[in-house]
């Protein structure tokens, strides 16, 4: 489900919402095909005794939980958003207890991101994000295209920079800005929609 935009502040415009990247699934994918394949192999190679029928038990009873650990997963997966704004990176997770890391823009030092080869081959990663706060650095896993995002952050914080301290970006900052966006996307760093959205933001501030 998507960020609620109660959440936001007033003329506060979302520029990304994220899930957790596939790889998320991975685990209890594998248990529950795991567990059927097992289940199958084993009845199929064991008689019509009982044996088999404690077989058979065991088998449902091993896919029983497998299939609760995704559908757990599932719910965790759709209720933990990354979240650029034009004011904040927000992180919210949790299906009844919520917990949530918000580190406003103008507070961000420095993004970096961390991927082995497996992961890039994927399009999967970690960030990280150091900020003036109390935490320090925050780690952020599972995030799709960290890459990309790294980037979206640093093109909304100069948009964050030249708002609050300019009133409203100047006729130079936006086409500077809309420069370095168009570079991230020849580059491939940032996707056409993903320009073209930035854009829009850009000529409407």
């Amino acid at each position: 489900m998507p960020y609620p935009k109660k959440l936001l502040n007033d003329y506060e415009t979302v520029a990304l919402d994220l899930h957790p990247h596939w790889w998320y699934f991975v685990g209890p994918v594998i248990a529950v095909v795991g567990s059927i394949v097992i289940g199958v192999l084993s009845l199929a190679l064991l008689g019509g005794d009982g044996l088999s029928d404690a077989a058979r038990w065991a088998a449902l009873v091993v896919l029983g939980l497998c299939a609760v650990w995704l559908a757990i997963r599932y719910m965790k997966w759709a209720t933990t958003n990354f979240v650029i704004t034009s004011d904040r990176v927000i992180f919210r997770s949790g299906v009844l207890s919520k917990r949530g890391i918000e580190i406003p823009l103008e507070r961000v030092n420095n993004v970096s991101f961390k991927q082995s080869i497996f992961e890039r081959m994927l399009g999967a990663g970690d960030l990280l994000i150091e900020s003036g706060g109390e935490d320090g650095q925050q780690r952020f896993s599972d995030i799709r295209r960290p890459d990309r995002v790294q980037n979206l952050i640093h093109a909304q914080m100069g948009v964050n920079e030249s708002r609050r301290f300019g009133g409203q970006p100047a006729g130079h900052d936006v086409v500077s800005q809309l420069e370095k966006l168009e570079g991230l996307m020849e580059r491939g760093m940032i996707s056409r929609d993903e320009f073209d959205e930035q854009k829009r933001r850009l000529l409407r501030s």
